[in-house]
């Protein structure tokens, strides 16, 4: 009889363990924290934002040289703005070419200015609007810009945009282009322009560094 009655104060008592124990599991399981719905919506529209490559950031501003080149010295100081700008190039190509003959080139580009003609472009720069700066170049021809020059700003609208031009010359300097320029490009904003004699072209960098400084468009 004895036996009995510890037997069943034993299984009791195991019943007891095992209903306390079910008790604290179920316990710990429901006070355990749950993100909710909007939480893990919130979390995954963050993740995928981080991750998200197209999510706008803001950079630097872009630039373009623009320039048209005959003997070459143009060439030098437009690559010189491109490397301490680190620009974009675009070279004005005539689609017909003119003559490598000095005096040839010299009677055609006098021709060109008394038609007010406007020398067709081999090639288009895709995308302008892209740009905040442009750089535009040009030999001194009897005083003005080459006439193709006139066909590059009648192609494309600069509105907006800061232009700054520079030309070589073997001593006419920009002559009136810049005014020219503002009133060809009226809604844009035109700087001060650069000018470097025939005899400097080869090494302008010294003088295209301290013309960036002025204009405030060094890098």
């Amino acid at each position: 009889m004895k036996k009995l009655v510890s037997i069943f104060m034993v299984l009791t008592l195991l019943l007891s363990f095992a209903a306390c124990s079910d008790n604290k599991n179920n316990e710990s399981s429901s006070s355990a924290p749950q993100q909710s719905s909007n939480q893990n919506s919130t979390s995954s529209e963050e993740s995928n934002s981080q991750n998200d490559s197209s999510a706008p950031t803001e950079t630097d501003s872009k630039s373009l040289v623009v320039y048209f080149s005959w003997s070459g010295n143009t060439e030098n100081v437009a690559k010189s703005i491109q490397s301490q700008t680190d620009s974009d190039i675009f070279e004005i190509v005539p689609s017909t070419p003119y003559s490598d003959d000095y005096d040839t080139v010299l009677d055609l580009a006098q021709e060109e200015q008394r038609s007010n003609a406007r020398p067709a472009i081999s090639g288009s720069i895709e995308s302008i609007e892209q740009y905040d700066v442009i750089y535009v170049g040009f030999p001194n021809w009897w005083g003005d810009m080459p006439m193709i020059l006139y066909t590059f700003f009648d192609t494309y609208d600069l509105s907006g945009k800061t232009v700054a031009l520079f030309c070589t010359s073997g001593g006419s300097g920009l002559s009136n282009t810049v005014n020219e320029v503002k009133g060809l490009e009226p809604n844009a904003t035109v700087t001060d322009g650069l000018q470097i004699g025939s005899s400097s072209a080869s090494n302008p960098d010294d003088a295209v560094s301290e013309w960036l400084n002025n204009i405030g468009l060094a890098k």
